[in-house]
């Protein structure tokens, strides 16, 4: 991947023309146009009608042609196009409209406090990772539970690079396609919020061309974050454990995420005491 095709102002364009032609015109109410309709989606004016703006206005920023459109009509064009909330702080995101309270990464005191949060969590598995996914801590019970975790040098120690490319990973995740939706969607994010974090666009860059269904993810331009849910693990000695996540933010350091695992089942639980008592 080149840094053009990582432009703010292009990621822009691509992101309206791709939840454009995403929307359905039967489902929003729409008159039936007079000619019928050779693209799936809306068409660029109805769009701007629904915005509020120009149609031409709606052309160039698809074209990516250099406009800073306002808070304003970037709300008023979330609404036309449906946008969900993390879509929207995505849309505000490439634009350069920060969301209130965004900064630009963490404190530099934050680590040591929420890494002895880490430990204190054992024997539930946890572990606290910025927004580029590096893992900054863990805990005992979590290098257990991820398959020769301690065997990754410190500067490979990103939780996307250890799904895609860290080989005792491959079959560690049962839904391997939907964890690696919801982690490149967290990255898309975090790219928009952080414009200006090279290394991010650097690491994004090394996934596209190094994994395939990364890029091929990576184009569908999903955006969000998924906070909580539920995993199935393969792991290579404790075999098949399920597991519940909570994603949590520190309040005072919200570019940090602090994930926990906890057993989803008594089988779960037990397997995952035996491992982590190893």
């Amino acid at each position: 991947m080149t840094t053009r095709t990582m432009d703010p102002a292009q990621e822009l364009a691509a992101f309206l023309r791709s939840r454009r032609e995403g929307l359905d015109p039967d489902r929003l109410g729409l008159p039936s146009p007079r000619r019928p309709r050779r693209t799936p989606g809306l068409r660029r004016e109805e769009v701007a009608e629904l915005a509020g703006v120009s149609t031409d206005y709606v052309v160039r920023l698809e074209q990516g042609r250099g406009l800073r459109p306002s808070a304003e009509v970037l709300a008023a064009l979330a609404r036309a196009l449906r946008l969900d909330p993390s879509e929207r702080d995505y849309l505000f995101d490439l634009a350069g409209h920060r969301r209130p309270g965004t900064t630009g990464g963490p404190a530099a005191d934050a680590t040591p406090s929420l890494a002895r949060l880490v430990d204190d969590l054992s024997p539930l598995p946890a572990m606290l990772l910025d927004h580029r996914y590096d893992i900054l801590a863990w805990n005992p019970e979590m290098a257990r539970l991820l398959p020769d975790f301690e065997t990754v040098p410190p500067s490979r120690r990103n939780a996307m690079r250890l799904c895609l490319l860290h080989p005792a990973m491959r079959g560690f995740y049962a839904d391997r396609e939907q964890v690696l939706r919801d982690g490149i969607a967290h990255l898309r994010a975090a790219w928009a919020a952080h414009p200006e974090d090279r290394e991010l666009s650097r690491l994004i860059a090394e996934f596209v061309t190094q994994d395939e269904e990364f890029a091929r993810l990576w184009s569908e331009r999903k955006v969000g974050v998924n906070g909580r849910g539920q995993k199935l693990l393969r792991h290579p000695v404790a075999g098949a454990i399920t597991v519940d996540f909570e994603v949590l933010l520190p309040l005072q350091d919200p570019e940090l995420r602090l994930l926990v695992y906890r057993g989803a089942d008594e089988e779960s639980r037990a397997s995952l005491h035996r491992l982590c008592a190893r």
